[in-house]
């Protein structure tokens, strides 16, 4: 009967860390990336799996987005804002490519747009080698967001009205959508819950 019990544990054992096994990079990235800022951070365990949906790749790009929110001072609220953005945007990837490729989408004077990376910036946002930094293109988003939209009013701004006002898309409600699963990622890599944001 032990020898039984013991293989089963072993069996699950071994099933449980596949499953965590694409969030183990992902958090060990966010804990290296968020470890240099000092204690506005803690490692979250590595019995913690990902949101559904979200790969290492996508988790660790968050994770550079509120190591950037973080080092400019920024609340948990404003950084999940940031990850909500780049959800509504790129799926948290950070692709060389945007809507002009993907839909024929063009700029409202019918130009050809630009959309590149997390965020998918333009040409007015920086340098190619800037919006396909990850780091320097949440630095970007962060400060067009605490020029468009200061406080206190971003406190008592909708998120995904902050992200239109910064992003200047079309559909002021697109981001909306994502904001749960954007808190539940910010919490879970940031160990902490963001005060006064109901849990998703």
């Amino acid at each position: 009967m032990t020898s039984i019990v013991s293989t089963v544990c072993v069996v699950l054992i071994a099933g449980v860390a596949v499953l965590v096994g694409t969030a183990v990079q992902a958090f060990e990235d966010a804990a290296q990336g968020l470890g240099e800022i000092g204690g506005d951070f803690t490692a979250v365990p590595l019995t913690v799996a990902p949101p559904p949906a979200y790969d290492a790749e996508q988790l660790g790009n968050a994770a550079t987005i509120m190591a950037a929110g973080a080092d400019m001072g920024l609340s948990l609220r404003d950084q999940a804002i940031a990850v909500m953005t780049a959800m509504g945007e790129s799926s948290l990837r950070n692709i060389d490519y945007g809507d002009w490729e993907t839909s024929g989408v063009t700029n409202p004077d019918g130009s050809r747009t630009t959309s590149i990376g997390l965020f998918q910036q333009q040409d007015g946002w920086g340098t190619r080698e800037q919006r396909l930094d990850a780091r320097t293109a949440a630095t970007l988003f962060y400060a067009a967001m605490l020029e468009k939209v200061p406080e206190p009013e971003r406190l008592q701004t909708e998120p995904t009205l902050i992200a239109h006002r910064t992003q200047i898309n079309r559909d002021p409600q697109h981001y909306g959508r994502y904001w749960p699963i954007a808190v539940r990622v910010v919490e879970e890599l940031s160990g902490e819950q963001i005060p006064g944001v109901a849990a998703p």
